[in-house]
């Protein structure tokens, strides 16, 4: 190692250098259309994903206008009942699968991680492109089915025996199937990316104690999606040959059973809240401690609280069960857990509080979605607290109170703070900072657009309107609180707009951002705005949790590492000392040729089993090439050890 210190004009000088010219052009991906495709730096996947991760939030949000549309007015007739059924189903299936997991777990993982942690890439660089693949012909396959009015009508969970072959006749459940296939490999391959890239990969110094929070909460939630995902992907893939080759997994009259289905699915569905959940309360963490000016009070405190959350979360998944008649000695223990689970979130809130008491807060963008994280979520728990007990929960089951509940958790634990992650890390992201005046609008007109939007909801939950319904008579009194929630609709979509229109002139006229325009303390900011190809000239060290607040200036780096191919240090996991060097991959078009293979055998499955057996076979060719272009690095590797020796 040696003890140049981590300094930006440091790092701009050293450009000049021959020695870090190569090393620039060894880890440039190639450029042009042709090129998009051989891409496997972490950040180009990780722009990708939340491009394409914000387009389907855009499809999602104009699915909820049509449908607050329709909901309106009583007796009306904008949509039809088949219609509202895919839109209520797109929507919800959009808005879970195709938008709050891959964009804060896979998009702000795959991009912020390796630059929290000090790496130079993700792990698995391929699989890191493969993934993205995966996720997009996913989505794109689920809208081409809406767009040929083949697209799923069952609900964005897809209850059997509704979902099943003798219900829902044609191949709109496969779909959404199918669908669940794409998205859940794809998060399965980022959460291993992610534990080996956070254990293995981080800058020497960085002991486990000293692992930013937002870190923790991405490695907690690929432990989670890792456990998780596969129950989802179980329930889909049964689902699926009920309908295609005749099993009977759901079917009771030959031994199955419907409520299986039920249990394999929100085995995943609780944990996906959280899933959701937990990366926005690292978000808050990281955003709060910055602009307070001041290091995370209770820091122990708040990764235990991110573990325990993510262990009661496994334990509670009858909590959505409660009326299909379990045994009520068993709904008794869910019912505790239930409420337990709030003991983690308190503390959480509870340190954040403490942070900002004890801080200078400098009210900025991403602080104040911050703060309106910490109204709408809290309100949302509490509904989640009245919903634990069994009674109550029978109740308000399937009425709108539901939705209310529903909308302030999901929307407080993930739409609030990816807007204030956006505000925060788009800088570093595109070197451009974002209008603040601009951001403020942006987050009143959501702020107040999502309260009169889903509050009324618990008022008309109380009054008996059922959810999953496309109209109902003017008779009841139900009319002008939904005609309310539509006018608050118009709002929150008047917030994107400002988003949309922010960013795009913030690009071409917006001030032009240094390393660390917020003054953070984490390692991201000690690179440029946008990073280097290799993120860091000089891989960084460090010796406490907020190195660019509390380490000195004569800070050593890492030096030593080849130029000439894509050379990384890796670290032992609990102290994080050198252990060894090893090569990244180069840029590959194989992981994109093998997520057309993969996405070819899953969308021929839909239509015959036979595309199982004849499409294993361009998948086998294609992972044996791209294993095989590895192996032959990792043959060139030892023949360099060896010579070295």
């Amino acid at each position: 190692m040696s003890t140049t210190p981590i300094l930006d004009d440091h790092a701009v000088s050293t450009l000049e250098n021959a020695d870090h010219q190569r090393l620039l052009n060894t880890w440039r991906d190639p450029g042009g259309f042709r090129g998009w495709f051989y891409q496997v730096n972490h950040r180009a996947i990780g722009r990708r994903y939340i491009i394409t991760a914000f387009i389907f939030f855009l499809l999602g949000g104009i699915l909820a206008a049509l449908m607050r549309l329709q909901l309106a007015r009583p007796d009306n007739h904008v949509l039809g009942p088949d219609l509202y059924n895919q839109v209520f189903t797109m929507h919800g299936s959009t808005m879970m699968f195709l938008f709050a997991v891959p964009m804060l777990f896979e998009a702000l993982g795959t991009y912020v991680v390796p630059l929290m942690v000090g790496a130079r890439n993700i792990a698995f660089p391929r699989l890191n492109a493969f993934s993205y693949y995966i996720y997009l012909f996913g989505g794109v396959m689920l809208y081409v089915a809406f767009i040929l009015h083949i697209g799923p009508d069952n609900g964005w969970f897809s209850y059997v025996p509704l979902a099943g072959p003798d219900y829902s006749p044609g191949k709109r459940a496969d779909m959404w199937a199918q669908m669940i296939t794409f998205t859940e490999l794809s998060a399965l391959a980022v959460a291993v990316e992610i534990v080996v890239t956070v254990l293995r990969l981080r800058a020497p110094g960085m002991t486990l104690n000293r692992i930013p929070i937002f870190v923790w909460s991405i490695l907690i939630t690929a432990f989670m999606v890792i456990f998780a995902m596969p129950a989802v992907m179980l329930s889909s893939t049964f689902l699926i040959m009920d309908r295609l080759v005749s099993t009977h997994f759901y079917n009771p009259a030959e031994g199955g059973d419907a409520i299986f289905y039920q249990h394999l699915f929100w085995f995943f569905g609780h944990p996906e809240v959280y899933i959701i959940f937990i990366p926005g309360t690292g978000i808050v963490s990281t955003i709060i401690a910055t602009f307070s000016r001041r290091r995370i009070f209770g820091y122990l405190s708040l990764v235990l609280s991110l573990v325990a959350t993510a262990f009661i979360g496994f334990g509670l998944w009858v909590h959505h069960m409660f009326a299909t008649g379990l045994p009520l000695m068993g709904q008794s223990f869910f019912t505790a857990a239930s409420m337990m689970i709030a003991i983690p979130s308190g503390v959480q809130v509870f340190c954040w509080i403490a942070t900002l008491w004890g801080g200078k807060p400098v009210l900025k963008t991403p602080l104040l979605f911050s703060l309106g994280f910490f109204f709408v979520f809290v309100l949302g728990g509490l509904t989640g607290m009245m919903l634990a007990p069994v009674p109550l929960d029978i109740q308000v089951h399937d009425t709108y109170f539901v939705v209310a509940h529903f909308h302030y958790v999901l929307i407080g634990g993930a739409v609030f703070p990816l807007f204030a992650a956006f505000y925060y890390w788009m800088p570093k992201i595109t070197g451009r900072m974002l209008n603040e005046v601009a951001g403020k609008w942006h987050f009143w007109l959501f702020f107040i657009g999502f309260n009169i939007t889903f509050f009324p909801m618990h008022i008309l939950g109380l009054r008996g309107m059922p959810r999953r319904i496309y109209t109902y008579p003017s008779s009841l009194p139900w009319s002008g609180l939904n005609l309310l929630a539509s006018v608050g609709a118009v709002f929150m979509a008047a917030g994107v707009l400002v988003l949309i229109v922010n960013f795009f002139r913030s690009m071409k006229y917006g001030q032009v951002a240094g390393s660390n325009p917020w003054g953070a303390g984490t390692l991201e900011w000690a690179t440029t705005s946008p990073p280097p190809e290799c993120n860091f000239i000089d891989p960084p060290t460090v010796s406490s949790r907020d190195p660019l607040w509390d380490d000195p200036p004569d800070q050593p780096v890492v030096t030593g590492l080849r130029t000439d191919i894509r050379e990384v240090l890796v670290t032992r996991m609990h102290d994080a000392e050198p252990d060894h060097r090893t090569d990244f991959p180069a840029p590959s078009v194989w992981p994109f040729l093998a997520s057309l293979a993969v996405t070819a055998l899953f969308i021929g499955s839909i239509f015959t089993p036979w595309a199982v057996s004849i499409g294993a076979v361009p998948v086998a060719i294609t992972l044996t090439v791209w294993f095989w272009t590895n192996s032959e690095l990792t043959k060139r590797r030892k023949q360099r050890e060896r010579w070295e020796r």
